[in-house]
Formats: structure tokens, sequence, C-alpha cells
């Protein structure tokens, strides 16, 4: 099943390229600040699936293109990512001045939090804040969507607590401050254009990635390619802090980031998930001064 979240919180069921308007069944208060329903949703999902389904059945289809696509989760409890977590991506940043020698360990380097509130939604342009001198980055990367909450999740039974994976794009300004300020402005964390549950994707094991700037490929790579596998992410993140539905945990990106900038257009594909593609805009207060 393929879930979105549209129209400023409407939930909707996608079908090839036509949505169907779930909102009552899925439990959702349109109203309720803030938005977390669709968390609820996601905790409450084997109840509610076969309303969700029936309701899918019965609303009236419109083409996806004529809505606006919102980020699917707006309000998780934690938005996590997993740094340097491809060698050939390791390996590139290495010769970077601000990275060079950083110390890392041989397997991983844990993880770190971007702010909730750098996420935005597939039909949302990509706002770059006015920093002259400065590298602004895409990484191409997979959203695990958390569905079943727990703390020392072995990895031999993470993906029973995955809901579903989404396509992500992790934006970020190069530099030595802090990495979790780098990577929070808003707009710098899009997800979607929905999540694809885990029975739909299946076998996660070899879920091929790719991103595109202004038609020109610049990422690719399987997940496979993932120093720390998507179960061993859950064992390790579940072993620090005990993980809720709805928490995002971005892959970590490839090889092949590289600089984006007002007037690009940048398409993210995530095989069996989805794709979307986003302009990229100087920020509003950048654009004005």
């Amino acid at each position: 099943m393929r879930i979105a979240r549209y129209n400023g919180g409407h939930i909707g069921v996608v079908v090839g390229d036509q949505i169907h308007d779930v909102t009552a069944a899925a439990g959702i208060d349109l109203a309720e600040w803030p938005p977390v329903g669709i968390v609820r949703t996601i905790a409450r999902f084997a109840e509610l699936r076969p309303g969700i389904e029936a309701a899918a059945k019965a609303a009236p289809a419109v083409p996806v293109a004529s809505v606006h696509l919102d980020t699917p989760i707006p309000w998780p409890h934690k938005l996590l990512a997993l740094p340097g977590n491809f060698r050939a991506h390791r390996a590139e940043m290495s010769l970077r001045p601000e990275t060079a020698g950083a110390p890392r360990t041989d397997e991983t380097s844990g993880f770190f939090m971007k702010s909730n509130g750098s996420l935005s939604g597939a039909s949302d342009p990509i706002r770059l804040p006015d920093k002259p001198g400065r590298d602004l980055h895409h990484e191409c990367e997979l959203a695990i969507i958390i569905g079943r909450g727990g703390r020392h999740i072995p990895r031999a039974r993470a993906l029973e607590h995955i809901f579903g994976y989404s396509c992500l794009i992790d934006v970020t300004i190069r530099g030595k401050e802090e990495r979790v300020m780098r990577k929070s402005y808003d707009t710098f964390c899009p997800v979607g254009p929905w999540i694809t549950t885990a029975d739909e994707v299946g076998n996660p094991d070899e879920i091929a990635m790719r991103l595109w700037v202004n038609g020109q490929l610049r990422q690719e790579a399987p997940t496979t390619d993932m120093i720390v596998g998507i179960r061993e992410a859950i064992e390790m993140i579940s072993d620090v802090t005990t993980l809720q539905p709805g928490d995002i945990i971005a892959s970590g990106t490839m090889s092949g980031v590289g600089p984006i900038a007002p007037g690009d257009t940048v398409k993210i594909e995530v095989d069996r998930v989805g794709s979307m593609s986003l302009p990229v805009v100087a920020d509003a207060v950048a654009a004005n001064r």
C-alpha cells in the first residue's frame, strides 16, 4: 500500500496515478495540532487497515498530479540518520579539507539527529539559505519508517518493526559547524512522495537508489552497499533510544554528492518505493535581502 499525506494533512491511498481519500478511516483530525495523527495511524495500522482498504475502494479517485503532496510524517518523535554509511562516500568526503582526518571506526560512526523542522514534502521546493562561499550538497537516501516501537531490538527481528519506506534527500551545508545545525534548515529533509508499506516493498536488502540534478545522474547504489545495514541500524539505534511508531531513520548516502543551486531540479528514485522531483529555490529571506 502507498500511503500519502496531502492537501494539508489528508491521508490518501495511491493506486497507479490516482489517490483515494481515506482520512476518516485513518482516524485523522485535520484540525489537530500538533499534526501527529499519522503517527497514531501507523501505531494502530493493523487495526485500521481493513477500514482503510475499504475506504480506498469506495472513495472517488483524483489524479495524484492534482494534489499537493505533504511530507508523510511531519511530526515524528525522532528523525535520525546514519553518517558515512557507504564506503565510497566516506572515501570522497575524506578528500574534503573540513572532514579530512576525522576519526571514524571501521564499521560505524553511530547516528545523529536532524531537526524535525527540516522535513518537507514532494510538492515543496528545496529552499537554500544565502551562504556565499559555502557548498550546499544533495544526499540521496532511503527513509526507513518505524511501525512498531521497541528497545534493544535484535537484528533478527528488526524488519518486524518497519512500517514502510520513503525517498529522502538529506540537504547539507558543508563546513565545520555542528552537523545537526548544517543539516537542519527548513526544507533540508524532503521525504516522500508517500510511504510504501514494507509488505509491498519486500526484501529491503537490494533496493536501488538514484538521484539526478537537472537530468544528470549524480548518485546510484543499492542498499547492499550500506556499511551498517537496515537490520543492524535498528539494532544499534534501539540499544541507545527507544524507537517509536513514526520514527524516521535515514540510510546514509552513497558517493556522488554534489552542489545544488537555485534553479536546479533534483529528482530522487527508490526502486519499489517511489520517486519525486523537486525544484531548488533561494530562501525567501535571502531573496529579499
